[in-house]
């Protein structure tokens, strides 16, 4: 069984882990898997609170991909909720990245 599958077994017990589903989305992530990744990473930030690390996964994410429109969006959302609720070193990291996709052009 492998490490996603493991992942999807305890989410049947648990679907709104939001450690669980956040590993999930991470394991598709690196299967190159995006949407299913961007379909979990959107379950988290749809919890109350959303959960901040999705965003910024989200974002590298799509810019890896070349879909730096859609990873500009998913930033700046995410610095505004981690500044709601207080994680500066989250917003910091978003705003950085957010900075390096302005370079890349339009």
């Amino acid at each position: 069984m492998s490490r996603r599958e493991q992942i999807e077994a305890l989410l049947a017990d648990d679907p709104n882990d939001a450690f669980l589903l956040y590993g999930l989305a991470m394991e598709y992530r690196k299967e190159g898997a995006y949407d299913e990744a961007l379909t979990r990473f959107d379950q988290l930030i749809q919890q109350s609170p959303p959960y901040v690390a999705a965003f910024f996964m989200a974002g590298q994410m799509l810019a890896e991909a070349g879909r730096v429109n859609d990873a500009r969006t998913w930033l700046r959302n995410g610095i505004e909720e981690a500044q709601r609720q207080g994680n500066g070193h989250a917003a910091s990291e978003m705003s950085e990245l957010l900075m390096t996709l302005g370079q890349m052009g339009e």
